[in-house]
């Protein structure tokens, strides 16, 4: 059931990403999560009140503080997908993510047999394989600010959505999907301060709009995949182990470089298709054992 879920969580995520960064291109990261965090909001409650768990003050407030570190991760991941190739931005900011949740499932006591241990660290080394692509438009001066670099602010949005995975996992099942709510409006807070820092600094311009029926559209499929994500992500971890859940919910990024590579014509390199096979054996090894 866990690699079920988080397969598909996986899938979401990947999916949702690829659209992100296209609308991000087009107009820039904060328009396009003032249209995919709305949205996921009112997915992430309609799950919620379907599921019928009743909302406590621990499970919500858990939930806040992981949408804190999530919306971060958004908005910087955004950004990164905006300044840099998807088939490098995707796969830095997965393996970042992955660390964290493993860590913390292995200290508080998970054990995995040896058949889902060898799994989960080939899941682990294809993550790393796919995100090995060297960014030609990245090799500016070192005067550059890091703000300005891809992989740099998806290795900060991975580090972020570490954070949310572990987070959003400590509430626990007691409060059902409630968490996710509370990790919406954490969002939802963090995009405002967002506009409002960014309204300050630039006086009133917030960027190109997200314009168009086409690329609206896009921005609230990604909004939709994501938050159907995010609820396939906390069901996999009230039903199995979080470090197996972390780990194969970040195989997204193969989807991302796929879908980049028939979009954009994103060059794969041998490493990276290398990455992709390693990641499937290491599904059969997890879903095996």
């Amino acid at each position: 059931m866990v690699t079920i879920l988080a397969l598909g969580a996986a899938l979401s995520y990947g999916v949702a990403d690829f659209l992100g960064g296209a609308v991000s291109r087009r107009a820039t990261a904060l328009q396009a999560l003032l249209w995919c965090v709305p949205v996921g909001f009112a997915v992430v409650l309609t799950a919620a009140l379907i599921d019928g768990g009743a909302p406590t003050a621990t499970s919500l407030t858990w939930g806040f503080a992981a949408g804190l570190a999530g919306g971060t991760g958004l908005l910087t991941f955004y950004g990164a997908l905006a300044r840099g190739p998807m088939s490098v931005v995707a796969p830095v900011s997965a393996l970042a993510a992955a660390v964290l949740p493993v860590a913390f499932g292995v200290l508080r006591g998970e054990r995995l047999s040896a058949t889902v241990l060898a799994g989960v660290l080939l899941c682990l080394v294809a993550i790393g394989m796919v995100s090995m692509e060297r960014d030609e438009r990245e090799t500016a001066p070192s005067s550059r600010r890091l703000t300005d670099s891809g992989p740099v602010m998806a290795a900060v949005s991975g580090i972020c959505f570490g954070v949310f995975f572990t987070i959003l996992a400590r509430a626990g099942e007691d409060g059902g999907l409630w968490p996710i709510v509370g990790s919406r409006v954490g969002n939802l807070a963090v995009v405002l301060v967002a506009v409002v820092v960014t309204l300050r600094v630039r006086g009133g311009n917030l960027g190109p709009r997200v314009s168009g029926r086409t690329l609206i559209a896009l921005a609230l499929l990604s909004g939709t995949l994501d938050a159907s994500a995010n609820v396939l992500f906390v069901v996999a971890t009230q039903h199995g182990l979080l470090s197996l859940a972390a780990v194969l919910t970040s195989l997204y990024p193969a989807i991302t470089v796929l879908l980049a590579r028939i979009a954009y014509s994103e060059r794969l390199r041998a490493v990276q298709r290398i990455g992709l096979a390693v990641a499937a054996t290491g599904v059969v090894l997890v879903t095996a054992g």
